[in-house]
């Protein structure tokens, strides 16, 4: 029932969502270790989740709902980001369970339909369950057609609503990615198709746009007269784990560059929406990402990379064709620096630098707008040789923030003039902590807000980016860098030709 005392535009009340059902593929690996359970003891720690609120497990093993409540247990006390309370949790264990089985199962798909149908009535779930798929996507077909053929993806038939929660890569290039969009568009609706990409859970990221749209002192400057170039770096001090099938046959391109490094610039570059609907901030995300140019010359434009042996943090680290699993003869490139340009009115002649790396020295996500550099008519040149570009950079992680880098003059009797930095940090400005990404990301799952979801269209032109760039790659071998390096010497070069480098971040 619709509370008659609050006005619909006040956001200031938690949005909890109606009593429903967490179905978790895969529950047993990493993700859902790491990240998707500690997310939902936090939004129980908080008060966000409804008191009919079930998680259901699916995993290939031979357990019970008791032998899953205690690697939840486990899980979630290791990585919860807020304060671990036992009679929350006693609370949550109460909704836990688990059915056993493989994906081409039929029987055990019967089951988790069977028991989605139990708990309509024991839990009041009314219908109602999200369906996360935290395995491979080489399994997204199979279970897609098993959710169709049990009618568990259908609304009608369940009474309530039924989502669906896809993680990235979604597809390999662009026709597998239309081919993927084709599937769970004829299994669910639309609307109903989560595609997760984390990063825009984080609170930096959405912070972009209160930036730019809640204040008059950035966006007169953010264009083409006064921006010079904008960096955008993700870079990862971790080799690749455990992930060696998976990344020996996707690479640094199609594993981060095609969607956390895209979406972070269509944020960063879009208009104006007329409002935070998520059609409309979708579709001007969507306006800059068809407005990308690819390099004509790709060959310059672009570095590949492959990292060697080397020291990070002190630690000796292997090269990647020395990884466990890795094939000696892999050309797949670890770390790839591409040159981009959104040919619209904004943008035009501002080239977007951007690279994604893995053993780079350290952990590091940024978008960096380095300004043109003023006249500096009055000044003497010595005074002002150690003053650089004005820069405003938002930090997505790790030490979420910003910093805006100007010029001033140094204390003394002669005009002499650096670089100082004023440095905003959440953890120093608020007294609440970031929610983690997932922790953001499945809860509007739940209340059904996909304001931060790129839909198909976003996913597909994506890949229009990326597939030349594939292409004109196929056959070549990356260049090397060691582990501990910020990437191969022609990533320099890349920005050198122009009179720019790299920002260290």
């Amino acid at each position: 029932m619709r509370n008659p005392l609050r006005d619909p535009q006040d956001r200031r009340l938690p949005r909890i969502p109606e009593p429903c059902a967490l179905v978790i593929f895969g529950v047993t690996g990493d993700l859902s270790r790491k990240k998707l359970i500690p997310a939902v003891y936090d939004l129980a720690n908080r008060g966000l989740l409804p008191p009919g609120f079930v998680v259901l497990g699916f995993a290939r093993r031979d357990w019970g709902d008791g032998d899953f409540e205690s690697l939840a247990y486990e899980a979630a006390k290791k990585g919860a980001r807020t304060p671990w309370r036992e009679d929350v949790w006693a609370r949550l264990a109460e909704n836990i369970k688990f059915v056993a089985g493989s994906f081409d199962d039929d029987a055990a798909f019967d089951t988790l339909a069977s028991s989605l149908d139990e708990l309509r009535a024991t839990h009041g779930i009314a219908g109602n369950a999200a369906f996360y798929f935290s395995i491979p996507p080489v399994a997204f077909p199979i279970v897609l057609k098993q959710l169709a053929r049990t009618g568990m993806a259908d609304n009608e038939t369940s009474g309530g609503w039924r989502r669906v929660v896809v993680e990235k890569p979604f597809g390999y290039d662009l026709e597998t990615a239309k081919e993927l969009n084709r599937l769970v568009d004829s299994v669910f609706t639309a609307d109903d198709v989560f595609r997760i990409d984390h990063y825009l859970g984080k609170e930096t990221v959405q912070n972009i746009l209160a930036l730019r749209f809640a204040n008059s002192l950035f966006e007169p400057v953010w264009n083409s007269k006064y921006v010079d170039h904008v960096q955008i770096t993700m870079a990862e001090d971790v080799g690749i784990g455990t992930r060696a099938g998976f990344y020996d046959g996707a690479g640094a391109a199609r594993d981060v560059l095609q969607n956390h490094l895209l979406q972070l610039l269509a944020m960063f570059a879009m208009e104006e929406p007329t409002s935070f609907d998520p059609s409309e901030i979708r579709a001007e995300k969507l306006k800059v990402l068809k407005a990308i140019s690819v390099p004509k010359d790709i060959a310059g434009d672009t570095v590949r990379g492959q990292y060697l042996q080397g020291w990070v943090a002190g630690e000796r680290a292997p090269g990647y064709l020395e990884e466990k699993n890795i094939p000696a003869e892999s050309k797949t490139e670890t770390y790839v620096a591409v040159k981009l340009a959104i040919q619209n009115r904004r943008w035009a002649g501002v080239p977007f630098y951007v690279r994604c790396g893995k053993r780079l020295p350290r952990r590091v996500t940024e978008i960096a707008i380095v300004f043109k550099k003023a006249p500096h008519l009055p000044f003497d040149p010595a005074d002002v040789e150690m003053l650089g570009h004005n820069q405003l950079v938002v930090r997505v992680q790790p030490d979420e923030g910003m910093v805006l880098k100007f010029g001033s003059k140094v204390p003394g009797t002669t005009m002499e003039v650096r670089d100082i930095a004023m440095d905003f940090q959440y953890g120093e400005a608020f007294t609440e902590s970031s929610p983690e990404a997932y922790e953001r990301l499945v809860l509007d799952v739940l209340v059904g807000d996909r304001t931060l979801f790129p839909d198909a269209a976003e996913v597909e032109q994506s890949w229009k980016v990326i597939d030349p760039l594939e292409e004109a790659w196929a056959g070549t071998t990356p260049e090397p860098y060691r582990a501990g390096e910020w990437g191969p010497r022609a990533a320099d070069e890349l920005l050198a030709r122009e009179n720019r480098s790299w920002r260290r971040a």
